[in-house]
């Protein structure tokens, strides 16, 4: 079944409502822009239609940056970490220790983000 998608800029047309759902989930389709099926007169807000609506648009601005930004913090606080471990003070090494457990912590949330990451196209 084919979709129709009116947009400030024009209308675009779509093979199925899976592309219509991956356009959404690109930007290329806004919550703001209207839908209708091939044969039917009724135009709905993208917004609007539930399976579009749970569809997550990629993160913009600073959202998006994010995990880079944790691996990053990461990798400073395992130097961190291993400067700490190798010092002559036992203290010290126990705060290095620490800080390598909250480092694999980090690196946990991380993969876990990566595995869950929504985008991929399903089957």
């Amino acid at each position: 079944m084919r979709y129709h998608v009116r947009t400030p800029d024009g209308e675009l047309d779509y093979l199925s409502f899976r592309e219509v759902e991956l356009a959404y989930m690109q930007g290329l389709v806004g919550p703001d822009d209207e839908v209708r099926e091939e044969g039917q007169t009724l135009w709905r807000k993208a917004s609007t239609i539930p399976v579009l609506a749970r569809a997550k648009p990629p993160a913009r601005g600073w959202k998006a940056r994010t995990q880079g930004m944790t691996v990053v913090g990461s990798v400073l606080l395992a130097f961190w970490a291993l400067m700490l471990i190798a010092s002559d003070s036992w203290p010290r090494r126990a705060l290095g220790i620490v800080l390598a457990l909250a480092t694999s912590a980090l690196l946990t949330r991380v993969t876990y983000k990566a595995f869950k990451r929504p985008g991929a196209p399903r089957s």
